[in-house]
């Protein structure tokens, strides 16, 4: 395949860019459908008049269809979709990417996604869809799920589907809120996971960050002792990795500590850790719930986190995180090649 593809990119290079160019309309379609063509252009970053060739040449190959709410794909454009997948990930060098960041990063398995979700926040979707199809791999026989919060675990919620269902699943927030958008918060998410794929769910009521008397008053509590066991237990863990001055201001974090935390070199988060671009742990809130520690005996652990503004982040969080041999990392092509650059050494 690759002695082909080298053979493609100098006698018909201008072939592969042409269908580099759609595969990418007919994905982001696949996405976002129905999807009107302006909100398509705006995405996909061309003209209106330059999206209209495309579509009406899409539509002649019936691997679209136009109507009044917008542009789906058609089964035959679905399979066609699904067909080029391997083949694009070879000629885009993703493949290749794959192979370098798991070497240097030492964890299980890397998948990285097309694009970059600073940029386009329809690749948010597409790290959902990959953690989706990483987690039916996986899973097997009784599962407990821990989540945290967060967009990228929304998006994940939002990709889950009903032919999981057969799995046993019961899905439970990994820590308690941090009085972010409810959309965002690891309750709600597990709820819609649970929903999409007929599965059950628990909820932890807690706020995230608490004193040490409250810590202590509420681990008395026999309902949160019980949600508490069932996350310790979890054979799965799905979250994400935050940049470290955005979470301790999501946190409302006193202003002095959030000072102290990026004197001290904080670059990314995790659980309530902050680490340094060295990987050290600078700082750590008393948290309710899932603990770094605690992963040592997760069986399965996804972490997905995307855009190249993340690279340092998920760099820092990689130099510390537990049970690597049980790590998936689920990113895109922005954070990607960050993480292989000479700035972002391991």
């Amino acid at each position: 395949m690759s002695s082909m593809i080298d053979i493609q990119k100098k006698l018909l290079p201008d072939l592969l860019t042409v269908m580099q160019k759609r595969y990418h309309t007919l994905q982001y379609i696949h996405l976002m459908q129905p999807v009107g063509r302006r909100n398509l252009s705006i995405s996909l970053g061309i003209t209106e008049r330059v999206l209209r060739s495309e579509v009406n040449f899409l539509k002649d190959q019936n691997l679209l269809s136009v109507t009044n709410v917008g542009m789906s794909l058609t089964p035959e454009g679905n399979n066609l979709l699904d067909s080029l997948e391997s083949v694009m990930r070879e000629l885009t060098g993703i493949t290749d990417l794959e192979k370098k960041l798991q070497n240097k990063l030492g964890i299980k398995q890397v998948v990285v996604v097309t694009g970059d979700s600073d940029e386009s926040p329809w690749v948010k979707k597409e790290l959902g869809r990959a953690c989706a199809l990483s987690m039916k791999v996986l899973l097997e026989g009784h599962n407990i799920i821990a989540v945290t919060g967060g967009s990228t675990m929304a998006s994940v919620a939002d990709m889950l589907t009903p032919d999981l269902e057969d799995k046993d699943m019961l899905f439970v927030p990994a820590r308690g809120g941090i009085g972010e958008d409810v959309q965002n918060e690891a309750n709600t998410i597990c709820a819609k996971m649970a929903e999409n794929t007929n599965s059950k769910h628990r909820v932890l009521y807690v706020p995230d960050q608490v004193s040490q008397e409250t810590y202590q008053s509420i681990m008395r509590e026999p309902n949160i002792k019980e949600v508490l066991g069932l996350i310790k237990s979890a054979s799965m863990v799905l979250h994400g990795i935050g940049e470290a001055k955005t979470m301790a201001e999501r946190r409302k974090t006193d202003a002095k500590i959030v000072g102290e935390i990026m004197k001290a070199g904080a670059v990314g988060e995790s659980f309530g850790y902050y680490f340094n671009q060295e990987g050290k742990i600078i700082h750590k809130v008393q948290t309710i719930g899932l603990q770094l520690n605690d992963l040592e005996h997760v069986r399965h652990i996804i972490t997905v986190a995307g855009g190249a503004s993340k690279g340092k982040a998920i760099c820092s969080y990689m130099k510390q995180a537990p049970a690597k041999n049980k790590t998936v990392l689920i990113t895109d092509e922005g954070a990607a090649k960050q993480l292989l650059q000479g700035d972002a050494p391991l």
